[in-house]
């Protein structure tokens, strides 16, 4: 019989991986709507581009995932994910997401309650893998928000949102 713990450690894992799942499919819809110009394209100065937000979510999800759950070393130059690089074509950018995504989820398998319990010293902080894990999420969320805003400023009327209510529960307009 599976104890507490364990009930609430797979409930957990399925609900974060339910929530990454989403963000991969977010950022994928995201990018399917913008040219490779506009992946690096800055709707203003003061604001970042697509192209660098990926990067950065990259960056962290490696050194929060790889890193702070694989136990994988860690090789995330965080700076860089914000430079001037020369334009990786967005096909790359999702490709590198992809796997990093297919990467996450074979890390979920192995989680259990006591893996969530466990002190790992990730990006100067001393979190539980369950802080880390929840705070990571909140990141990629955050930063596939992002995302889809910059891809809206871009776009402008063309944009497809990434999901509409298909009924008056759900939010859609009463017939």
């Amino acid at each position: 019989m599976e104890s507490d713990n364990d009930t609430i450690a797979r409930m957990f894992v399925a609900a974060v991986r339910g929530a990454v799942e989403q963000e991969q499919r977010r950022l994928s819809h995201s990018l399917r709507q913008l040219s490779d110009e506009a992946v690096w394209t800055k709707p203003s100065p003061q604001v970042n581009c697509v192209g660098n937000i990926v990067l950065h979510l990259l960056g962290n999800l490696r050194q929060w995932f790889l890193h702070g759950l694989g136990g994988e070393p860690n090789v995330r130059n965080r700076p860089a994910e914000f430079e001037n690089v020369p334009p990786i074509p967005k096909q790359q950018l999702q490709n590198d997401l992809d796997e990093l995504f297919a990467r996450i989820g074979t890390l979920l398998d192995g989680v259990t309650a006591d893996t969530l319990v466990q002190r790992r010293r990730i990006q100067g902080w001393n979190k539980s893998l369950l802080e880390a894990i929840y705070s990571t999420v909140n990141h990629l969320e955050g930063h596939s928000l992002q995302v889809a805003y910059i891809t809206h400023l871009l776009v402008g009327e063309a944009y497809e949102p990434f999901w509409r209510p298909q009924s008056v529960e759900e939010g859609a307009p009463k017939p």
